[in-house]
């Protein structure tokens, strides 16, 4: 196994995506770290260094020039076709670089809303929305993706909003009142979500639309229809996988221990049943929070059929108001179509990035969807 790696590994290159407004820095980069960033072709802002190279300690990464983000996840965010002005929910967002490349692609204009499950993952999700200027216009919530349901801060409905005096949310700050510090804390100790099962935001930005709101304003419960109206536009929906796509997570292995490996990546019953659950569930939860024709791409660093196809084609079956879409850039990527049509793979021994299956889901208005029932 550590051979087949070590071969695959020779092949595969590290992705770097340059921040839009330094490309004058081009050359002084190249010069920092003794070599040629070479284009990616495929994918606009994309570059490739050999893994040998380490950007770590490099004052362009350390100055937010630069962030590392692998090609084939940069291609499933580029799938949704983000424009300036979107409200943008990435459901699994930690550790952060798809999210930060979602907010380059808004510019100004929109927000986007990470959610993960874990308070210490968001954490250095939040350092680096900070740190690559991207705060702005971002939310973090500590929450279940399969159950999240917090809206877009647009202007919403909201007749069950009442005036409770409830203080509302003023600029973020990273300090709490002891009491507030104790739980967190305690929160992160345990490593678990609210007890209530609420969302917990964790961060927001001056324009993210949070400022000057009261807590059961953010929080307000929308039916069905009102997400059709005032939900996101874009949603990213990159699930928990067996990430046996990601040569280099698998090579962690060789330290950790094969048997290891096949515990926790090469377990059928954890794959096919647990984990397969656990993505179709956060798909289905996307969809509910997609506006009425928005997009919805998802995504695994997974090669298998059960946590790919089989769980796109499940979700299609029960769902009359999904469809498929081509994803048109993908002309020119170098990647292959999956078992179910129209869905994309990237694969380590001829794409040189890490294994990724996409599809792109579009949510019919109502009366595209009874022409499916039909």
């Amino acid at each position: 196994m550590a051979l087949i790696l070590q071969s695959i590994l020779t092949e595969i290159q590290f992705h770097v995506m340059l921040k839009p407004g330094f490309e004058d820095a081009f050359e002084e980069i190249e010069s920092e770290i003794n070599c040629k960033l070479e284009k990616v072709n495929w994918l606009p802002g994309f570059y490739s260094i050999p893994p040998d190279v380490h950007i770590a300690r490099t004052k362009a990464y350390q100055q937010g020039m630069m962030y590392g983000i692998d090609a084939a996840s940069g291609a499933a965010v580029s799938a949704l076709g983000i424009s300036p002005g979107d409200h943008v929910l990435d459901l699994c967002a930690a550790p952060g670089a798809k999210l930060c490349m979602m907010l380059d692609l808004l510019g100004q204009k929109g927000t986007a809303t990470g959610v993960d499950v874990a308070r210490h993952r968001l954490a250095a999700c939040r350092t680096m929305l900070l740190k690559y200027g991207l705060a702005e216009r971002s939310r973090l919530f500590l929450a279940d993706g399969t159950t999240f349901s917090v809206p877009p801060t647009r202007n919403l409905p909201c007749e069950s909003c009442v005036d409770d005096h409830e203080d509302t949310f003023k600029q973020w700050t990273s300090r709490r009142p002891y009491k507030e510090r104790k739980q967190e804390a305690k929160a992160r100790k345990n490593s678990v979500l609210p007890q209530n099962g609420q969302a917990e935001i964790i961060f927001y930005g001056q324009g993210s639309g949070v400022i000057g709101l009261k807590k059961n304003e953010l929080y307000r419960s929308l039916d069905q229809n009102d997400y059709a109206s005032y939900g996101y536009d874009k949603v990213l929906v990159d699930a928990e996988c067996t990430h046996d796509g990601s040569i280099k997570h698998i090579q962690k292995f060789e330290q950790w221990g094969w048997k290891t490996l096949e515990r926790r990546v090469l377990d059928a019953e954890r794959t096919d049943t647990n984990l397969k659950a656990l993505q179709l569930n956060l798909l289905r939860n996307g969809f509910r929070l997609l506006k009425e024709a928005g997009t919805l791409v998802y995504s695994t660093c997974s090669l298998t059929h059960a946590q790919n196809e089989d769980v796109v084609d499940q979700f299609l079956s029960e769902n009359f108001s999904a469809e498929l879409q081509e994803i048109e850039m993908a002309k020119d990527w170098p990647c292959r179509s999956g078992r179910t049509p129209k869905t994309l793979r990237f694969d380590p021994s001829t794409s040189a990035t890490s294994g990724l299956f996409v599809a792109k889901i579009r949510k019919l208005p109502p009366n595209e969807a009874k022409k499916n029932v039909l």
